[in-house]
């Protein structure tokens, strides 16, 4: 809950328990937010017989530990993904604690449209956008006002993108940016008279 991609409540957001953080190596400073991955257990005796591969939604960061433990397996250059229990239970027993896996980045299945979670004031705006399909990592975000042309917002932290440009009193359209290049224009998300804290939903989602 309330990780470092800034999705809050993940079971209200649709994510629930197939989620995972990431190690530094792997997390590109909050730009893996909303990436999918499928993991499987290797070459180990702890691997789970018949454990399939699993698919995870990256949703928050395993920070470093420098300190205490030099080789702690979320420091750099490692790659490692902290997995929720009962997802790390699919594919490994729990005496194992950690063990070697092998991975791939996967396009995201999501149910519904991008969900837009709007938060701010009248003088600044911050925008997450969830619930991404498709390669799920969102690279940029521009939003236009009825009233405005595109402006360009930037990266908050995670997937919260922010602009000073005050829009209030406009219906709302958003362009996303996913990692592969791809843009995404989602026209009238938002009604003219959205309000803060709000969520607006697409009517389609990405591929």
């Amino acid at each position: 809950m309330n990780g470092a991609c800034g999705y809050g409540d993940l079971f209200k957001q649709g994510y629930g328990l197939e989620t995972t953080a990431l190690s530094t190596a792997l997390f590109n400073d909050g730009a893996a937010c909303g990436a999918c991955f499928e993991i499987m257990c290797t070459s180990s005796k702890w691997c789970k017989k018949g454990g399939g591969p699993i698919r995870v939604t990256a949703t928050n960061f395993c920070p470093p530990w420098y300190q205490e433990a030099p080789e702690a397996w979320c420091n750099p250059p490692r790659k490692h993904f902290d997995l929720s229990m009962p997802m790390f239970l699919n594919i490994a027993e729990y005496k194992g604690g950690i063990v070697p896996v092998l991975y791939r980045k996967v396009k995201c299945s999501k149910k519904g449209g991008v969900k837009f979670e709007i938060k701010g004031n009248q003088y600044w705006l911050m925008v997450l956008v969830y619930n991404v399909g498709g390669v799920g990592d969102v690279a940029g975000v521009n939003v236009k006002g009825s009233k405005t042309s595109w402006t360009q917002m930037s990266r908050n932290w995670g997937q919260n993108w922010q602009t000073w440009s005050r829009l209030d009193g406009q219906s709302l359209s958003f362009q996303v940016a996913t990692s592969n290049g791809k843009m995404f224009q989602f026209n009238n998300v938002a009604p003219a008279n959205w309000e803060f804290g709000k969520t607006y939903e697409s009517s389609k989602n990405m591929h």
